[in-house]
């Protein structure tokens, strides 16, 4: 029997051409979520944030972000955004939909999307079209094995827009229900896969996903969102926890093949 493969990515942020060769060799391409670069702590002239306001500005907001003070953060913030207050939600829409429109268009046939916590989920129905399909709280199967999918991201204080409530974020996990491979953009409620040795802190996982994990038992549970993990991949049960990576980053999905 043919071996079968999936190519997986996650925070995309912006890396469009990458994305246009990330399902060479594939059946099928798997995305995570996280396609819109609203800010590059990497590079601080990048994104929707320095094209606004310029990358001294980025750079400063970057500092107070990774300093974790994040009320000076919004207040910093709120002082810039003051300034275009009427134009504020046109200008960050019409770049978000410039982001989206490159980035659809380079995604392969076929494609399985989910959201991540960055991403704007209103938007993507404008440009998700044949061979794309978008799932969230929902399975389907590919290549014989079925795949769960649940986006988004858990409520923090850098309020990002697609951050829900734990509450919320738990039914999706259930809906799912028994599943082959898990695709989320968070990662289980698990310290080693939480902490992003770069930005030097802890980001949020999920409690509902690491009890999936353990009663469900899918064979892999794949999932991106920190972006320098201490642990890329671990055990927990009969299951396979892997981070696919910072695309972004890498340029390089992670593959998957049976």
């Amino acid at each position: 029997m043919p071996a079968f493969r999936v190519n997986v990515v996650s925070d995309v942020h912006g890396n469009t051409e990458a994305l246009a060769r990330a399902g060479d060799g594939a059946d099928a391409l798997v995305c995570l979520g996280d396609l819109v670069l609203f800010l590059d702590y990497a590079d601080h002239s990048r994104g929707i944030f320095p094209d606004l306001f310029g990358a001294e500005n980025a750079s400063r907001l970057v500092e107070l972000r990774t300093a974790r003070r994040f009320d000076e953060a919004r207040e910093f913030g709120r002082k810039l955004w003051g300034a275009i207050d009427s134009e504020r939600g046109a200008a960050i829409e019409s770049a978000v939909r410039k982001q989206y429109a490159e980035m659809f268009a380079a995604f392969p046939t076929p494609t399985y999307a989910t959201y991540g916590n960055v991403d704007i989920p209103s938007l993507w129905p404008e440009y998700a079209g044949d061979g794309i399909t978008v799932l969230d709280g929902e399975r389907v199967e590919i290549g014989g094995r079925v795949f769960g999918f649940v986006g988004g991201g858990l409520r923090t204080p850098m309020r990002t827009p697609y951050e829900i409530s734990d509450e919320e974020y738990a039914a999706k996990i259930e809906a799912v229900g028994e599943v082959d491979v898990l695709c989320t953009h968070i990662p289980p409620d698990v310290p080693e896969l939480l902490y992003d040795t770069v930005a030097r802190r802890f980001e949020r996982g999920s409690r509902a996903l690491l009890e999936a994990i353990r009663r469900t038992r899918p064979k892999y549970a794949l999932f991106g969102h920190v972006h320098q993990p201490l642990v890329r991949r671990m055990r927990i049960g009969a299951t396979e926890c892997v981070n696919v990576g910072h695309f972004a980053g890498t340029s390089r999905p992670w593959a998957l093949e049976w």
